[in-house]
């Protein structure tokens, strides 16, 4: 039988292969003017899952780590960008007590259920040290409605509501939180400009209209 996460990167090959230009732009942006605040050049990081690499390879630290299941994520990694190939699940023990912080994107909603959802987070808390901030960024189903389903690896379902309640459970003390942040996807009407990016995240309103993923930067 065919699964899913058994074709992660001919589906990912085939989503962004007209868009890397401007995930590039867009994450080299992020990075550089809004989530560096929350890392210190002396942290160690961890991007779960990794993917293409567009934070870990863009954040300013002193220790850079890349957890994927997709083996080609060693081939997307920068110089000095260490690669371990794991699921969410199981994290490497060797990574317990060692990251700063911990940077999860668009993931959480292709988790198969609830549980494996609880288990990844009480394994990134494994993974942080006392004090240890978690970042999420997660499209948010209340305000993207049925478009969530536009992705075939999309499983899951989160709120703000659900997100919150599961980042409580396992140990997290909330504090940032953003309901409307970002966009869903990168499409546009508009073209992707460092410069527009920028001004959008200094804009309150515009993330008030258009945002449709929330944002939530938690403290083991």
């Amino acid at each position: 039988m065919t699964k899913i996460s058994d074709n992660l990167s001919q589906i990912y090959d085939q989503r962004f292969r007209d868009r890397n230009d401007d995930r590039s732009i867009l994450w080299k942006t992020l990075t550089k003017y809004y989530f560096q605040s929350f890392v210190n050049k002396e942290d160690t990081v961890i991007d779960l899952p990794a993917g293409y690499c567009e934070f870990v390879n863009n954040i300013d630290c002193t220790r850079k780590i890349a957890v994927d299941l997709n083996p080609s994520v060693k081939k997307m990694a920068a110089k000095g960008v260490k690669v371990y190939i794991a699921r969410s699940t199981e994290l490497p023990k060797e990574l317990h007590g060692s990251a700063d912080v911990v940077f999860v994107s668009n993931f959480f909603e292709h988790l198969h259920d609830h549980e494996e959802l609880l288990q990844t987070l009480k394994q990134i808390h494994l993974c942080l040290k006392p004090g240890g901030k978690l970042i999420v960024l997660q499209p948010n189903i209340r305000l993207v409605k049925e478009r969530y389903w536009d992705f075939l690896d999309h499983t899951l379902p989160l709120t703000e509501k659900s997100m919150r309640e599961a980042l409580r459970l396992t140990g997290f003390t909330i504090q940032v939180e953003r309901v409307r942040f970002l966009p869903y996807t990168t499409e546009s009407r508009l073209p992707i400009s460092a410069l527009l990016i920028r001004l959008y995240l200094k804009f309150l309103p515009a993330q008030w209209l258009l945002g449709k993923q929330s944002l939530f930067i938690v403290k083991k």
